[in-house]
Parts: structure tokens; sequence; C-alpha cells
């Protein structure tokens, strides 16, 4: 209210407005009745953190695992067929039959290593400056070494391998063979005008063969189920 001439007449920037006094009213009791107008959002983080906790302690109850695994694995056994004789540390059975064979090959090769030696001891001394072996010596030894291993050579074409090692005997055959070639060449190559070079290669291939009928002794060995020489 103004004295003057506005006597009387109400300014409304000076005095409240009724209007919002009503709204305030009626809204001022239902805000101090409930300050938070969404209280179910606090549910959803209660649930996540419950969810956490309980997986925490569940895997923390979990035993530890073991570093390493070992399994126990079974011994077996490999056994040729029929029955024969068992090698000694081996938990293998070889049969009769198969082991008279490894046995006469056995015997053979011992005897084929043993002329290999006299061959490369024959070649040696005959070459040696001055010589230890002269030239009859060395013939009479070179004879001796064709006719055994000769002999030798058809020992082992006799024999009948045991069924599964007819591929090992006929890698024996050829490698003894070899061998009485090239012992008939060494004698030959002594004979005759060579300077030495003929008889020189017989006997690296004698010495090849014979090394080489080793090894398939032993491969057959190992193809009947036998333990190999140590």
């Amino acid at each position: 209210m103004v004295d003057g001439p506005f006597k009387g007449v109400v300014i409304a920037g000076n005095r409240a407005n009724p209007g919002t006094q009503g709204v305030e009213a009626i809204v001022s009791p239902v805000m101090a009745a409930n300050p938070d107008p969404k209280p179910g959002r606090w549910i959803l983080p209660l649930v996540i953190l419950g969810m956490i906790a309980f997986t925490y302690f569940f895997v923390s109850s979990l035993p530890e695992g073991s570093p390493t695994t070992t399994l126990a694995l079974a011994s077996t056994t490999t056994t040729v067929e029929g029955t024969g004789t068992t090698q000694p540390g081996a938990a293998t059975t070889v049969p009769n039959a198969a082991q008279a064979y490894l046995d006469e090959l056995d015997a053979v090769n011992a005897e084929l290593q043993t002329l290999s030696t006299e061959m490369v001891t024959v070649n040696e001394g005959f070459d040696a400056d001055p010589r230890t072996i002269e030239f009859d010596e060395a013939g009479t030894r070179l004879e001796a070494v064709v006719t055994d291993t000769t002999a030798l050579a058809d020992r082992v074409k006799a024999l009948t391998p045991p069924a599964g090692l007819e591929t090992n005997q006929e890698a024996l055959v050829s490698a003894i063979d070899f061998c009485a070639g090239a012992a008939q060449d060494a004698l030959d190559g002594l004979r005759s005008s060579d300077t030495g070079e003929l008889r020189n290669a017989a006997v690296d291939v004698y010495t090849t063969s014979a090394a080489g009928f080793d090894t398939e002794v032993q491969n057959a060995k190992n193809a009947a189920g036998a333990t190999p020489d140590a």
C-alpha cells in the first residue's frame, strides 16, 4: 500500500504471490514426510554387493590345486607269439625258434668282426714302411679271410628267419655277401700289378659291410622283441 494518488493500490512486486503461498503449504508437508522420492534405487546396489561378497567367500573356501599331476603308468609286456625265453632285465619274451636264430647271428657276427680286424691288420702291415707283413704272408692270411667269410655267408643264407624277420634276413645276407666279395677283391688286388688302390678300397668295403652286419643283427633283435646288447 502507498500514500498519494495511488493510495490503496497494492504493488505486486512488494507482496508475496498468494498462489505461491498455497503451493508451499501443500508441498512442504509432503517433502518433510518423504525426503527420498525413489527409495527403491538402493535395493539393486545392495543385491550386487551381497553377490560379490558371497562369491569372494565361496572362492576363498575352495581347496588349493596340486601344482603337478603324476599319472601312474602300468608296465607293459611285449610277447612274440609262441612260448620262449624271457630276456634278462626286460619284460619281453622271445620264442625258442627266434632265440636260436638270434644266437646263430651273434655267433656269425662275432667271427665276422674278428675277420674284419684281421683284414685291416694284414693290409696295414703290408703297406707299412718298412713292411711288417711280407707278400707271401699277406697272401696266405687274406686267403684265410676269403675262405672264412664265404663260409659265414653260407651259414647266414642257410638260416630260416622267424615270422616277421624276413626283411632283416635279407639285409643280413646282403651285408655279408659284400664282405665275401670284398675279401676276394682284396686278395686279387694284392696279387695284381695294382699299386694298392684296389686292395685298400676292398678293405674299406669289407670293414663297412661288417659294421653294417653288426647293425642289422641288432635290428633283428629289436624286431624280435629281444633286448639289444648293452
